[in-house]
């Protein structure tokens, strides 16, 4: 998919990648960016940046969301949620906040998007985690709403493929975003990975691993897929 003169739709715009992917549409040519947040007012201005309002945790939000945004060529569902706890710590409420946003919330996106998206033969991008094909215990709720989105994609993948959407699951490692600060390991630049992500998608690659450490550990799994669960499994030991 080329990006020039396109309208995207990116979810989680106003910080880290979400921003870094907004700033990247519009130096590839993009004619327009919806730039989704809760708050709209913390989306920088921009002429080619319409700042829209969308709760992933509330389908009315998402339905009127996609009701005024009929345009869109290409969405980018990229917000997530994460709480740092090992299973048997986390808190629920947290933890099942994580899969409002990181599955039902992305979900949601996609069907009430498809329709849009089916007749402007458009192109779907989820931007979800290594952590999709192994969790790390330190982060037990993130690892499984992450998994059950990469579930989601490859389900999905068939029918919207069938009706013209070009489907893209994202896999980065960790990115140097408010979501990991403090955290100490090596951390990709944001602007880096959201431009990797924009050349992945442009070069068609279903399964797009946008920076050196994803693109490492890929081609772990596909070697030794047990070697790289064992990886994630001693973080935090």
């Amino acid at each position: 998919m080329e990006i020039t003169s396109t309208t995207a739709l990116v979810t989680g715009a106003n910080r880290g990648l979400g921003r870094a992917l907004v700033d990247a549409l519009l130096d590839h040519g993009a004619a327009r960016v919806y730039a989704a947040a809760r708050d709209p007012r913390s989306v920088r201005v921009d002429d080619r940046i319409v700042a829209v309002a969308v709760d992933l945790t509330d389908a009315e939000s998402i339905d009127k969301l996609a009701a005024a945004a009929t345009d869109v060529d290409l969405l980018i569902n990229n917000a997530g949620a994460a709480a740092f706890a090992p299973a048997l710590d986390a808190d629920i409420d947290a933890v099942a906040r994580e899969f409002a946003v990181n599955f039902t919330g992305l979900y949601q996106m996609i069907r009430a998007f498809s329709p849009t998206l089916t007749a402007r033969r458009g192109a779907l991008v989820n931007v979800l985690s290594l952590l999709s094909y192994a969790p790390a215990p330190p982060m037990a709720g993130y690892s499984a709403s992450k998994a059950a989105a990469h579930s989601l994609t490859l389900a999905l993948r068939p029918a919207l493929t069938r009706a013209g959407v070009r489907v893209h699951g994202v896999y980065p490692a960790g990115i140097d975003t408010d979501m990991l600060a403090g955290l100490d390991e090596d951390k990709a630049d944001p602007r880096a990975v959201a431009d990797a992500i924009l050349d992945g998608l442009v070069a068609g690659q279903q399964d797009i691993y946008p920076d050196p450490r994803s693109a490492q550990m890929a081609e772990l799994w596909n070697r030794d897929p047990r070697a790289f669960t064992a990886a994630f499994a001693a973080m935090g030991s």
